[in-house]
């Protein structure tokens, strides 16, 4: 060990444009310190093989190694998954975050789909961009090509689900967005240098019968009982229940209606996903919308050393230490919950939320309190809401924001970016940009989202006296860039 620590690798070894260079990265493995879990991988020359920085491997000498900023990036240098560390179990990797908001919109875009059925240049154009500026700056952050990137999630979901669940190999496939078996097989075999049924005869433990169950690996720490009371006073009634510390509600996974349940498991620092269906098509999709409910791909130590510069954050950071912001199953379902919301109480929005479901909503019975599925753009967009006793004029504002969607003028994702998505959204009468940045915040997980106009916050910056004006949280915001949204968290739970 001695030897190995004289010899420090070069910085030139780092594969990406990354905030680590290679001589922390290697203190890291050193010390196999969990911190860095997910946020580089190292390659070992003389293996061919990359592993997350807690493989229990003996430790390689530093002139063997070489760090990558994703997966992807090592795969396409030619070194296969450790066997040991399971690098497709390691958390999401943030090292894009607050680096490029262009590569940040795309991986976003990437998640939702946009490669499984396109190409990386109908990516580009959906981002303003051309193809191959779009790929130099994916190579310059994350050291590979957005195809590349695509392929090893979709590769890396199925060795899971080939790992923990007795899904038909076919199924497997279809489950994790391949368009043919052909591409399946190939993604696999050259990912990890194996065929789909030889991985899935080395896992150790098989799966409950009848059970699909997928884990979901985050950093910790991870406030579960904070997140879910704050999901909990927002939870529709018939489409969302909490109890029991569980979350759980209704889905469409394709045209079929199917019902979630997701609880933690703090002692893997995962959480776990069950998912009750009878089609298992594009459960990546399922599994991604997951993941941003509950925001397990932020950082949130690193955040929270961040916001804690800030003198009017730091007490109450100390105190609430690692809070995320909770996302949404659906966008368009949370612009609607946002309109719902206006000029009331969060439980009188909650009321209303729970009669449009059951007044619109498809009837369905897929558990306790789970009666229905949260109605459709289209269903929406000649409604008599004012029937569930909304003002006319949110009525009109719903059906309105309905009808863009449903026309496709208004789409909920990141090509445009926040400002774009702000800018369309207050185009449509009865949307300010209160309702637009809180949908920024949490139906896309944009980070830096600010709604400044939010009483909460103004009142929690005011202190106790009088809440400040939107202005003055704008200018006081400025400092907690890039993590505003991680901020009002914050505000919101001190001020309540």
């Amino acid at each position: 060990m001695s030897e190995t620590r004289q010899t420090q690798p070069a910085r030139s070894t780092i594969t990406a444009d990354m905030e680590l260079d290679a001589i922390r990265c290697y203190r890291a493995l050193e010390t196999r310190d969990r911190r860095f879990d997910g946020r580089f991988f190292t390659g070992v020359r003389t293996t061919g093989i990359y592993c997350r920085p807690i493989c229990p491997a003996p430790l390689p000498k530093a002139r063997n190694v070489v760090f990558f900023a994703c997966a992807a990036a090592a795969e396409d240098a030619g070194f296969r998954p450790c066997l040991r560390c399971r690098p497709e179990t390691a958390p999401g990797t943030p090292a894009w975050n607050g680096t490029s908001a262009v590569v940040a919109r795309a991986l976003r875009l990437i998640e939702s789909g946009a490669l499984d059925d396109g190409d990386a240049a109908a990516l580009a154009a959906r981002l303003g961009l051309g193809e191959r500026q779009l790929r130099r700056l994916f190579v310059q952050h994350l050291g590979a090509a957005p195809v590349q990137v695509a392929r090893s999630r979709r590769a890396h979901f199925a060795r899971r689900l080939l790992d923990e669940t007795d899904l038909a190999v076919t199924q497997v496939a279809l489950a994790a967005g391949f368009g043919s078996i052909r591409q399946f097989n190939d993604a696999i075999r050259s990912t990890f240098h194996a065929s789909p049924t030889e991985l899935r005869s080395r896992r150790r433990h098989a799966p409950a019968p009848g059970e699909l169950t997928v884990r979901l690996p985050y950093r910790p720490p991870l406030p579960w009982p904070t997140m879910l009371a704050f999901l909990a006073g927002r939870a529709t009634p018939g489409v969302e229940v909490v109890e029991d510390g569980a979350y759980r509600r209704t889905v469409r996974i394709g045209d079929e209606p199917a019902a979630i349940e997701v609880r933690p498991d703090p002692d893997r620092a995962q959480v776990v996903l069950r998912v009750h269906a009878t089609d298992h098509a594009r459960l990546i999709d399922v599994v991604e919308r997951v993941r941003r409910l509950f925001d397990l791909g932020a950082d949130p130590l690193r955040i929270a050393s961040h916001l804690r510069r800030d003198a009017r954050l730091k007490p109450i950071v100390g105190k609430l230490g690692g809070l995320r912001v909770p996302g949404a199953w659906d966008p368009f379902e949370l612009a609607v919950r946002a309109i719902l919301g206006q000029q009331v109480t969060v439980r009188a929005a909650t009321t209303l939320a729970g009669r449009l479901a059951e007044r619109f909503g498809t009837p369905v019975d897929l558990g306790p309190g789970l009666t229905r599925l949260f109605p459709l753009a289209p269903t929406l967009t000649d409604a008599p809401l004012e029937t569930i006793g909304l003002p006319r004029a949110r009525a009109a504002t719903i059906r309105t924001l309905a009808d863009a969607v449903a026309s496709g003028r208004l789409a909920f994702d990141a090509s445009d970016g926040p400002e774009g998505l702000a800018a369309r959204l207050c185009a449509l009468p009865g949307i300010g940009p209160w309702t637009a940045e809180y949908v920024a915040m949490r139906a896309l997980g944009e980070p830096d989202a600010f709604p400044a106009g939010d009483l909460g916050v103004r009142a929690a910056l005011g202190n106790g006296a009088g809440p400040v004006a939107s202005k003055r949280a704008e200018a006081i915001a400025e400092a907690w860039r890039p993590w505003r949204a991680y901020a009002v968290m914050y505000l919101w739970h001190s001020h309540a």
